[in-house]
């Protein structure tokens, strides 16, 4: 059913979003689950199925029992990875289901109804900007990737193009997948083939947690700092204690799932155009600004 369409009862929205493996996804979850309770509160004729997925086919698994139980009518999903996900959303949206994607955006443009998303080049491009005004020419410095997505390569691809011209150098460059664990494995491999790194940047604050840990065991904190990204409440903390290890961050709101189920429900609900691009943008966390991006209770 389009969202231009008069609303029906029971209508339902399927949201499909990866499991809690690392803080902004548990983040992400947090926000998800209070959305859904407010808005069922508020739309008691409308259904709402949440499922959370640890990866590609098991999201796969999801989507088409949404579709084939529950009869979804809008589905609002952030793909765990942006290939294996294309052709499922592909069938589904072309069954008549309102598809918003999240985040992630898929391997083919244009099947999504809306898409909602951070800023992803600006991510990049502004922890880029910091290293290339604040590092010396012939700098070193090491970049950990995400998981394989659109997100990713467009983070990457906008911190690429802020160093050029800097002559900052990248060292190493491999996929921490978002994991502090992976992060830490990968730091602990640079730290020992590379005498001098003067900077990290994490693309994501879990892998830079992971990252910070490492330079901490290897004792190499006074050599570098280490730049990560999404906001998280540790990080912040760190800012604005004018901590030198953690300089700035960068945000990157999980919160924005929420938006992404607003604007859904409110399409099926008032039927209001809320097709398009819906994109959050990026902004620099100082120590001069730290205190208006932390929160106490965030889960993140």
């Amino acid at each position: 059913m389009g969202l231009g369409a008069a609303p029906a009862l029971s209508q339902t929205v399927g949201i499909s979003i990866p499991a809690a493996t690392h803080g902004w996804a548990g983040a992400l979850n947090f926000h998800a689950e209070r959305t859904v309770a407010r808005l069922q509160e508020a739309n008691p004729d409308m259904q709402f199925v949440l499922t959370t997925t640890s990866d590609p086919g098991q999201q796969v698994s999801d989507l088409e029992d949404m579709v084939a139980t529950r009869g979804i009518d809008a589905l609002v999903v952030l793909p765990f990875e942006s290939e294996p996900l294309t052709g499922p959303i592909q069938r589904i949206a072309d069954s008549g289901v309102w598809v918003t994607v999240v985040d992630r955006g898929l391997a083919q443009e244009g099947i999504e109804d809306l898409y909602v998303a951070g800023d992803n080049d600006s991510f990049g491009r502004t922890a880029g900007g910091y290293f290339a005004e604040t590092l010396d020419e012939g700098a070193q410095v090491v970049v950990m990737r995400g998981i394989a997505s659109t997100v990713d390569n467009e983070r990457v691809a906008g911190f690429e193009a802020a160093l050029e011209g800097s002559g900052v150098e990248i060292a190493a460059m491999d996929h921490g997948n978002w994991n502090r664990d992976t992060a830490f494995n990968l730091m602990q491999d640079w730290l020992s083939r590379f005498p001098e790194i003067d900077a990290v940047w994490a693309a994501d604050d879990d892998m830079a947690v992971g990252a910070l840990a490492a330079i901490d065991q290897a004792g190499r904190t006074d050599e570098m700092f280490v730049v990560g990204g999404a906001g998280m409440k540790e990080m912040v903390d760190r800012i604005r204690n004018s901590d030198p290890t953690v300089p700035v961050n960068v945000t990157y709101p999980p919160s924005m799932i929420s938006t992404a189920i607003e604007m859904t429900v409110l399409g099926l609900t008032a039927g209001a155009p809320m097709s398009g691009d819906f994109i959050i943008a990026s902004e620099l966390i100082t120590p001069d600004n730290a205190e208006d991006f932390y929160f106490e209770d965030s889960p993140y």
